[in-house]
């Protein structure tokens, strides 16, 4: 899934996040504050309140309540609009209760942030506006317009610096709250699909490796029992060209030994797991993940690091992780690369590093402390959008590369230029992927540990 895609379905969706349900029970909680408050306000504090007008006002709240309980299942989601009329009904509701009970000077008007924090994990960016501007409107309002509270000792009254200062923060409190809570769910949310994502490459990942381990396997474990009948077959064909009903026999024994070494070719179903594949040399691993982008017009070099060309290179396991987050770095490298993408690996007792530079623009300055993280879109100096124009996808397949090799215990560094040389220049963008030898490297060379039997692949 593209990452405009994913976006569009994040923009259409947002509202279905919550339940009717849910705003119902949230409902009922604030009724049952309310009306606890009305009466420890008129019964035990002794003020006088405005008790008929403020009972009608919670008893619309509580016919809202069960006209939505018994008009809708519990388990349906709420449209944009649903979901915009519940809230703003809160946010008036809440209003006209603070208009009975002494408006600004009622400490519970505090709560008239509860809505407007909702509206900003569930609603879009203009509905989530319309509730935080019809919020600050009304606490505006009631500094100004209320019926005030009145006490045994009289009219309770904040002092009006008090009271402009709690519109202050009220207000604060709306944009604040608003702005937190949307940034915090849209990240959330962000990396939930991101995630997902993830996932699903490290899937398909997972089958294409099962895959070729199937037709490794098959073609290592048939191939001599197949090689073996076509050979025995030919030479009794020649023995007994004298007996056609045998020669007819024979052949068709010959053919369908070829027919099943074509089946083995482009077989797909379920077989056993080449233990052979899962283990490989460093080249051998980054030639594979570099080999879908050889021939995009690019030029790819491969090379080992200068003091390790006499050194045995490390067996590393050959694990999805790894494939498709080197596949990833190098695909990101090809697509910004001038001319030339340049991949070289070194390694120490201790750990293996590869470098995967391009010659290339680089990494634009605006978004390279923040690479790695999903649908990273946004540009904010105009040269960067120059530097890469119409290229706006970069931010998920680096989440999803970057993510896969931390699985595998890997270390990213993201740069440009750097001691890489490409061509002659300092190199444009660069990345370098690290692991502790340890944690990658499989048994090998004298006291290797046998493979053992190949197992069938688990469903």
């Amino acid at each position: 899934m593209a990452v405009t895609e994913i976006e569009m379905f994040q923009d259409q969706e947002r509202s279905n996040w919550v339940r009717l349900r849910t705003l119902v029970i949230l409902r009922w909680f604030a009724i049952s504050g309310q009306i606890v408050a009305i009466w420890a306000g008129s019964q035990i504090i002794h003020l006088h309140i405005e008790v008929g007008l403020a009972v009608a006002t919670i008893g619309a709240s509580v016919i809202a309540n069960l006209f939505s309980t018994f008009l809708y299942p519990q388990n349906r989601r709420l449209s944009e609009s649903e979901a915009l009329l519940m809230l703003m009904f809160d946010v008036l509701q809440l209003g006209l209760l603070l208009y009975l009970t002494g408006g600004l000077n009622n400490p519970f008007a505090l709560l008239i942030l509860a809505p407007v924090t909702i509206a900003a994990t569930v609603l879009h960016l203009r509905s989530t506006v319309l509730v935080g501007c019809v919020a600050i409107i009304i606490i505006s309002l009631l500094q100004l317009y209320h019926i005030p509270l009145i006490g045994t000792d009289g009219v309770l009254m904040l002092p009006a610096l008090f009271r402009f200062g709690f519109w202050i923060a009220l207000v604060i409190g709306v944009v604040f709250l608003g702005v937190y809570a949307r940034q915090v769910t849209t990240e959330m949310h962000n990396m939930s699909e991101a995630l997902l994502a993830t996932q699903m490459a490290l899937a398909r990942e997972q089958k294409l490796t099962d895959l070729g381990g199937v037709i490794a396997a098959a073609a290592h474990e048939l191939g001599t029992p197949l090689a073996t009948i076509k050979l025995v077959s030919s030479e009794l064909l020649t023995d007994q060209a004298d007996y056609p009903a045998l020669t007819e026999d024979l052949t068709l024994i010959r053919d369908q030994a070829d027919r099943c070494r074509d089946i083995l070719r482009s077989m797909g179903r379920a077989g056993k797991d080449d233990l052979h594949l899962r283990r490989a040399p460093v080249e051998a691993i980054l030639r594979e993940a570099a080999e879908p982008h050889m021939n995009r017009g690019k030029t790819v070099v491969l090379s080992v690091a200068e003091e390790c060309v006499v050194k045995r290179q490390p067996v590393i396991s050959r694990s999805p992780e790894i494939l498709h987050g080197l596949r990833n770095l190098i695909q990101n490298a090809v697509d910004f690369a001038d001319s030339t993408v340049r991949i070289e690996f070194s390694w120490t007792d201790k750990a293996l590093m590869v470098r995967i530079a391009d010659d290339g623009p680089g990494f634009p300055p605006s978004v390279i402390g923040r690479i790695g993280e999903p649908f990273m879109r946004r540009r904010k100096q105009s040269e960067d959008r120059a530097a890469r124009p119409g290229y706006e996808g970069m931010g998920l397949g680096l989440f999803i590369a970057k993510t896969l090799l931390e699985r595998s215990g890997a270390k990213l560094d993201f740069s440009n230029g750097g001691s890489l040389v490409v061509n002659g220049g300092a190199g444009g963008a660069m990345v370098v992927v690290s692991w502790s030898l340890d944690k990658v490297e499989v048994d090998s060379g004298r006291f290797a540990v046998p493979l053992g039997e190949n197992q069938p692949i688990q469903p």
